[in-house]
This record gives C-alpha cells, sequence and structure tokens, in this order.
C-alpha cells in the first residue's frame, strides 16, 4: 500500500536535524561564558587604568562595583536563557511570560544594586556609572563580535 506509519511520522531525513540543534545550544552556552569573561578582563583592566592614572583606591572600587554589577547582569541573562532551553515548549505564551519575567528581573537587579553602590560609595558616582557602562557596553560588543564568528565559522561548515 504504502510507506509503514513509523516511517512516515519520522522521516530519516528530518533526523538530521538534531545533532546540530544541540551544537547550536552548546555553542551558545559557550559564547555566553566568553562574553562573562570578557565583561570581567574588561572591568579588571578598567580598575587597573584607573589606579594607574594616579586616582584614589575608592574611584577603582567604584568602577569595579559598576563593572561588577554589569557582570552579574550578564551572568543571570546567561542563567536565565540555559533555563529557558532547558524547559520544553509547549505554550508560546508561558514562554512570552517567562521572557518577560526574566528581562523585569534582571533590570530591578541592576536597578537595586546600582542604588546600593551609589549609595555606599557616595564620592564616586561617575566611577560606578562608568564601570556599569563599560560593562554593558562589553556585553553588547561581545555578544556581536562571538556571534558573527559564529555564523561566519558556521558557514564555512556548510
Amino acid at each position: 500500500m504504502g510507506k509503514p506509519l513509523q516511517e512516515c511520522l519520522t522521516p530519516r531525513e528530518n533526523a538530521v536535524i538534531i545533532p546540530p540543534l544541540f551544537l547550536a545550544e552548546e555553542q551558545e552556552k559557550k559564547s555566553a561564558r566568553q562574553v562573562i569573561w570578557l565583561q570581567v578582563l574588561v572591568t579588571l583592566f578598567a580598575a587597573g587604568a584607573v589606579m594607574a592614572w594616579g586616582s584614589s583606591p575608592q574611584n577603582a572600587i567604584a568602577v569595579l562595583g559598576g563593572g561588577g554589577i554589569s557582570i552579574l547582569n550578564g551572568t543571570l541573562l546567561a542563567w536565565r536563557m540555559s533555563r529557558a532551553t532547558q524547559r520544553p515548549v509547549r505554550d508560546a505564551h508561558q514562554q512570552l511570560r517567562l521572557m518577560y519575567f526574566y528581562a523585569a528581573e534582571r533590570f530591578l537587579a541592576v536597578v537595586v544594586l546600582l542604588g546600593l553602590v551609589l549609595v555606599v560609595l557616595k564620592d564616586s558616582p561617575l566611577m560606578v556609572i562608568s564601570g556599569f557602562v563599560l560593562g554593558q557596553a562589553m556585553l553588547l560588543a561581545a555578544r556581536l563580535l562571538l556571534k558573527n564568528k559564529t555564523e561566519s565559522g558556521s558557514q564555512n561548515v556548510q
């Protein structure tokens, strides 16, 4: 008559897409770790540069505080992204609600931590904000650079 029922449900040609999905997920986790480490290095370098210019140690600590908040934001983003991939997608509305919740969670964490650090280091608000902005800029730049690197590498494989 025709093909067996099992062959119609899961054609062998379509089973080839599963390993690349696992590879993409693993590459995303590796990329997230690389971004966080780049943020750490840039923050440490910026704090060292502040100290090298003869500024006070409090200014270097303020840069570390602002950069640390940015690193925490990147870490929270990577953690939530990895948690989202572990759950099966059953309801698109539930996924969207979770994404909004995770974004609000990160925003609230950043606002509260920036407020606390600015209160504690009240003499160096510009350095706190500078460290935070530098860390966030590194988050964006590293994501773009690593994405382009990954895309160009996957095109070479095909």
